[in-house]
């Protein structure tokens, strides 16, 4: 029986013990994670291969049982992040926001430690170690619940990821994980807070909302969501096809890959043929408004490709598949409004117009906005946090990727001489 208040306790002491330590003694423990990452590699991936297949036998969609899938070059990505982390300038200590005020009293501000984070996700057995890194970094101590479906992986991992600790001399309780498959955990997890001081969901919208609704710990929403690409006719259509085929294809079913495809009228009979053409030979599935669909199934080799009327629902609706919605639009000012209407997570636009560029970045509400650029590069990783712990969609203490300042607070700091007030 899993006993989550001892686990509590011994997570909030650990804090205490993180929040102290100097820079070189967490980078060391990161090291040694990379190392026992892949030495023991066999271990973890038989580990996951065993989740892989029970989720295969049970009828899982495939863009799950991709996220849950761990490789040797994945294990090898997951390593190397980690020791980028170790890499990253520590956030623990900085002073900022400094200032002499008439009285003489002199305030700053100190970033510390957030505390305790607990993290519940699904499917995602890289988040183990992404989460575990970003914490350790941060002075954080961290409570991990990863889901039934790949239980095997994450005991494999938090085993490397204890012996590491050990051997840094870190507090072995830094980083700890429930195993208990009850779901009621979850919900006691998610009022633990005595001892917990922030929960990350990673999952479906029913996870983030299951949290919402039984925490009494703060908790950071995010992960999912509706991505756009807005096409104009002034975009360099070369080069813009690659953009989305890398948007929707590389990794369908991540938070930020492409769920719809936004093209101005004028520039759609020439464009969305071209398009078209390129996301059929990935086998996409594209759900097509009624003007994007007579233009496509008028063009030269339309018979090959995968188009089909949308369905009302289809435009705000995250895929994680190989499927795009596609919408023709009259202009900048309709793409805007179904953007605020449907999206909020990663937005893109593609055009050689420079205001248009800089309307869309200033009127677009999303945690990332990107001007000729895939939506993918919405991730800790690929903006230099060296990992991310959520793609948060709150606007309260952070949006977008968390990386390890998102992982701290602040303390303020008021120094006097000898100094009452009048």
């Amino acid at each position: 029986m899993i006993d989550l208040e001892m686990i509590g306790r011994r997570a909030k002491k650990a804090a205490r013990t993180l929040a102290n330590l100097a820079t070189e003694q967490k980078n060391t423990a990161l090291h040694a994670i990379a190392d026992g990452l892949l030495a023991r590699q066999s271990e973890i991936l038989a580990a996951n291969a065993a989740d892989v297949a029970d989720a295969e036998r049970a009828g899982t969609p495939p863009a799950i049982v991709d996220r849950m899938l761990l490789t040797e070059a994945r294990l090898q990505a997951i390593a190397d992040d980690c020791r980028k982390v170790a890499e990253l300038p520590d956030p623990v200590g900085e002073i900022f926001d400094q200032r002499e005020l008439p009285s003489g009293l002199r305030v700053y501000k100190r970033r510390v430690p957030i505390g305790v984070i607990g993290a519940i996700y699904e499917a995602r057995p890289n988040v183990t170690v992404d989460i575990a890194a970003l914490c350790l970094k941060a002075g954080n101590a961290v409570i991990l619940r990863g889901g039934s479906d790949i239980a095997r992986s994450v005991a494999a991992t938090t085993t490397v990821i204890a012996g590491a600790l050990e051997e840094a001399g870190l507090p072995v309780f830094a980083v700890q994980s429930i195993t208990d498959p009850d779901r009621e955990l979850v919900r006691q997890l998610l009022r633990l807070d005595r001892y917990v001081d922030m929960i990350i969901p990673r999952g479906g919208a029913s996870l983030h909302r299951f949290c919402v609704e039984n925490a009494t710990v703060p908790v950071i929403v995010g992960g999912m969501g509706v991505s756009h690409i807005y096409v104009e006719p002034s975009a360099d259509f070369a080069r813009s096809v690659p953009v989305i085929v890398n948007a929707k294809v590389q990794r369908p079913g991540a938070c930020n890959a492409l769920d719809t495809l936004l093209v101005h009228r004028d520039a759609a009979p020439a464009f969305l043929p071209l398009v078209a053409a390129a996301l059929a030979q990935h086998g996409v599935e594209m759900r097509c408004d009624l003007e994007a669909l007579a233009i496509l199934a008028d063009a030269p080799g339309h018979e090959q490709w995968n188009i089909k009327p949308a369905e009302p629902a289809d435009f705000g609706r995250e895929f994680l598949a190989l499927i795009v919605a596609i919408k023709v639009v009259s202009d900048i000012d309709e793409a805007l409004d179904h953007i605020a209407q449907y999206g909020g997570h990663s937005e893109a636009i593609l055009t050689g117009d420079p205001a248009s560029a800089a309307r869309f970045t200033r009127e677009v509400d999303a945690t990332a906005v990107f001007v000729n650029a895939s939506t993918r590069f919405n991730d800790g990783g690929q903006f230099g946090l060296g990992a991310e712990v959520a793609i948060s969609t709150n606007r309260l203490h952070a949006r977008g990727p968390m990386g390890l300042q998102e992982l701290t607070t602040y303390t303020w700091i008021g120094e006097g001489d000898y100094l009452a007030r009048a």
